[in-house]
């Protein structure tokens, strides 16, 4: 709940009793729950009518069923009981703004024709001018997989044009505010949801009590039902004060701990998102090799492996077989020729059989059913020792793969999208472990097959070398002809199912906003778009196979009709064994010639997989991953929490320009640093250089030891973070909080006491095992955050980051995060990127950057003296707003002696 009042009040509704009939939308005794096998309901007994044009705002604490009441009216929320009735087009504004890689254009017009004028209207009154501006090509810049080229109020923004682009009745705005500064966000109430969509009905989740003012209805959700409805004034009426809303936990935790009373609030503001569109990487198009396939492809398969024993008694066994199979070939006609020449015609003119063999009928059998033995061993044992290889390869190719992602540097997840790097992981591993392997030995066995059947051809029927060497120059020929098209349509064919997978990933994400938007058909055209451009590649390739395959059975069957021919009318040729030796192995080459020399192409396709993951296996590491045992730091280490930098500057990538420039300043041991500044300043790229996630140039040094000596495993697990964005991985909650099972059940249970789930997560019938979903979409935006909290409480770092932490956030839980940051790590350094003004006003000092630079450092109420930067910042949240943070710096500069400025 947003107030302790609230949760002592039964539901009222304090709204004029409204008309039957007119309404925007009703909901009737509803009650809904995600999962028909769940215990508690989601939404209990919601029962809230809404006039048309009507301005309403939902408050209420993390959890409590806002975002949850947007999703029954959108249908998506399963109703258990009741009904929704609405009246017109409804539109929708998620809470995790969802942008999808095209134009930023595009991203709001949605698939609809654009009105120009009505278009350049709600790039205004969405704040978006200076940003397209700023764009290199403006509105027709590419935004990347998730928006990633653009900041996280960029993002937002977007997401509500997109909205207010198409003309609704009705618009559910989930917490569009949460991502922006407290000057936009008020331009976006003033400008966009109370002017430009007056007259349509407002459904706005928010945060931002300072908006409730303006609202015709309030409505106060706690966990899951509606506390109470109606005006500010009426609400007001009833003893709540708004203004002391921010307040309310924070003020709970003074009177209940007086003793830390001293302790200084650790939480700065941030203006929009991390990183502006201008110092962020753009992201590039999967590149396509061109030309002949290395050679080296081909060894680096079986290298892999990593074992040459085994590969040299491979090809040994593959050259035993071959030549034994050869052998009782050629043996076989040896003894028909024996058989031939055994008959002998008498005078009587009457035929004798007398045998002339160098060995007895019987031992030509038993030789030969030896001969039959031995082939069938060897050809189990060498498929057994030839596939043993190929899954060697494979597993390490995955594994050299994957160990060169997962060590790549920030710059490559920011330019490649995850379709990328799965397509490479999925289509071009399974073509490794299933058709590689298959073509590498049909390829070995046919090799063979034609170099011996050639050699004993020739060697038996010496005239047959000349169509044999013509054959063969042709089939060099052709092949050569359609290895060069089809090694570049195998490489389209894998360029163009990439896109495939992002926009599947894309559209799963934003299901809810799609469907909300009816704008299924749109996507379902643009996926059709990209299977038709894959399909088509893939129509291209299966169309040169079998051109290739016809052109080579036309030449096989002349081959072989010109050879029997010749055996026909020129008697004497070769003796029968010989002609029937010739003819058999001739009729066998051909037919697996056909085969091999497609495979011989298949395999130039499929190399093309071998080199994109030996691509994707060098990637550029991030420097110094895994530490040395003398160069690893005490494992108490940091124990001061003393932060240094001597000139830093960062880029994205060594050829890219500085994002931070020359950046100096300490911060002192368990000093609370506010970081603030406009959109794109490099606040989130001070925190990037400190955890040495892109190139940094200058010196970080912390307690004085050089972190550029540190091995990044060592020292990344002595800096706590809690993101923006809080991420739980798939797996058991045990494993999130405590990934290494380095701690005891106990000390986890006290952290979920001490960020206030403990509760929540004992009720759940499998406590710390409970599993967490994809994304921990089990979780609300603001227990996920909680539960990141828990983890850097169990890590007990001497340094922690806040980045944006509160954004998207309650204020209850935002003053629990700030009181327990406060009195779980008061003994630490913290540095902050937060959101909300009212929270910043108390730290020890505060950063202010602009343009990679570091313009003003210290504490707020001097800052707010000097009349700078951050006094400017100050202002833009209004009057009212600004006398109030005013009023917070001054008293927390006045409570406690100040040292001089550092």
């Amino acid at each position: 709940m947003l107030h302790a009042e609230i949760s002592k009040t039964t539901h009222q509704n304090l709204r004029e009793p409204v008309q039957i009939d007119s309404f925007a939308l009703r909901m009737t005794n509803v009650n809904a729950k995600w999962h028909s096998d769940s215990k508690d309901n989601t939404l209990r007994n919601i029962n809230l009518t809404l006039l048309p044009g009507s301005f309403v705002a939902i408050v209420g604490q993390v959890g409590s069923g806002k975002s949850s009441l947007l999703q029954a009216i959108l249908q998506e929320l399963p109703l258990i009981s009741g009904n929704i009735e609405s009246r017109g087009r409804i539109n929708y504004v998620s809470q995790q703004p969802w942008i999808f890689a095209s134009s930023v254009r595009q991203n709001i017009l949605f698939g609809q024709a654009i009105d120009k004028s009505r278009y350049d209207q709600v790039i205004r009154v969405c704040q978006m001018e200076s940003d397209i501006d700023s764009f290199p090509h403006g509105d027709r810049t590419i935004v990347g997989e998730k928006g990633m080229n653009l900041s996280g109020g960029q993002r937002a923004r977007i997401n509500l044009a997109r909205a207010i682009y198409k003309d609704a009745d009705i618009y559910l705005l989930d917490d569009p505010l949460s991502a922006v500064d407290s000057h936009v966000s008020k331009r976006l109430v003033d400008r966009c949801i109370c002017d430009y969509l007056k007259g349509k009905t407002r459904i706005l989740v928010t945060h931002q009590l300072q908006y409730l003012q303006i609202a015709d209805l309030i409505v106060v959700m706690s966990n899951g039902s509606i506390e109470q409805t109606g005006t500010f004034d009426q609400l007001q009426a009833l003893g709540l004060d708004f203004m002391k809303l921010v307040k309310a936990a924070d003020a709970k935790c003074k009177e209940t701990e007086n003793k830390q009373s001293e302790i200084q609030r650790q939480i700065s503001m941030k203006n929009e998102a991390k990183s502006d569109r201008n110092t962020s990487p753009v992201e590039t198009q999967e590149t396509m090799a061109k030309g002949r396939i290395s050679r080296g492809m081909f060894f680096a398969y079986f290298k892999a492996s990593k074992k040459p024993v085994m590969i040299a008694l491979m090809m040994l066994i593959f050259l035993a077989n071959q030549m034994v199979s050869s052998g009782s070939d050629y043996f076989v006609a040896f003894w028909v020729n024996i058989e031939s020449n055994s008959w002998h015609e008498m005078d009587n003119t009457t035929m004798e059989f007398v045998w002339e063999g160098p060995l007895s009928r019987d031992s030509m059998i038993y030789t030969y059913s030896a001969m039959i033995v031995a082939i069938i061993l060897l050809w189990q044992f060498q498929t057994v020792v030839y596939f043993n290889v190929c899954m060697w390869s494979s597993v390490n190719l995955h594994s050299a793969m994957f160990r060169s992602i997962l060590r790549a540097t920030m710059y490559f997840y920011s330019v490649n999208p995850a379709g990328r790097i799965l397509n490479r992981f999925a289509r071009d591993i399974n073509i490794v472990d299933l058709l590689l392997s298959m073509c590498i030995f049909d390829i070995i066995v046919i090799g063979l097959i034609s170099i011996t059947v050639a050699i004993m051809i020739i060697a038996v029927t010496p005239w047959l070398a000349i169509p044999t060497l013509i054959c063969a120059c042709i089939f060099a020929y052709l092949r050569t002809i359609y290895i060069c098209t089809s090694r570049s349509i195998k490489r389209l064919e894998g360029t163009t199912r990439s896109p495939i997978f992002d926009h599947l990933g894309a559209s799963l994400q934003g299901l809810t906003t799609i469907r909300a938007f009816n704008a299924e058909k749109i996507l379902m055209a643009d996926l059709c778009t990209h299977q038709d451009l894959h399909s088509s590649a893939c129509f291209l390739f299966l169309g040169t196979s079998r051109a290739f395959g016809f052109y080579i059975d036309v030449i096989c069957q002349l081959y072989i009709g010109t050879i029997i021919i010749a055996f026909t009318v020129f008697d004497g040729l070769a003796v029968v064994g010989n002609i029937g030796l010739s003819i058999t192995q001739i009729m066998a080459l051909t037919n697996m010639l056909q085969w091999g020399i497609r495979q011989t192409a298949e395999l130039e396709s499929q190399l093309t997989s071998i080199e994109r993951i030996i691509e994707y296996s060098r990637l550029e590491e991030e420097p110094m991953i895994d530490s040395k045992s003398e160069a690893k730091p005490p494992d108490n280490w940091p124990t001061k929490g003393l932060v240094e930098f001597k000139n830093v500057s960062l880029k994205y990538n060594s050829q890219g320009a500085c994002i931070l420039s020359n950046v100096s300043f300490v911060v002192m041991p368990e000093e609370k640093i506010g970081i603030v500044g406009r959109t794109g300043a490099g606040k989130s790229s001070l925190i990037n250089a400190l955890f040495r996630l892109a190139c940094v140039e200058g010196e970080v040094l912390i307690d004085g030891l050089p972190t550029g000596a540190i091995a990044l495993h060592d020292f990344r697990s002595k800096i706590s973070i809690i993101p923006q964005e809080p991420f739980l991985f798939t797996g058991s909650l045990r494993q999130n909080l405590d990934p290494f099972d380095q701690y005891s059940d106990a000390a986890l249970w006290q952290a979920l006491q001490d960020v206030e789930l403990k509760e929540t997560i004992s009720e759940m019938a499998a406590g710390l095992n409970t599993k967490v979903s994809d994304e921990g979409s089990n979780f609300s935006v603001g227990q996920k955050q909680l539960l990141c909290l828990a983890r850097a409480i169990i890590k007990n770092n001497r340094i922690m980051v806040l980045d944006e932490a509160t954004a998207n956030i309650d204020p209850y839980t935002d003053s629990l995060i700030q009181k327990t940051v406060r009195t779980k790590f008061i003994n630490c350094t913290v540095f902050t990127i937060a959101h909300r003004l009212n929270t910043i006003m108390d730290s020890d000092r505060i950063f202010v950057i602009d343009g990679g630079h570091l313009v003003e450092f210290d504490h707020p109420y001097i800052l707010l003296r000097q009349k700078g930067y951050f006094y400017n910042i100050v202002q833009q949240t209004g009057t009212a707003m600004a006398k109030n943070l005013i009023d917070i710096a001054s008293k927390n500069f006045y409570k406690k002696d100040r040292s001089p400025s550092r």
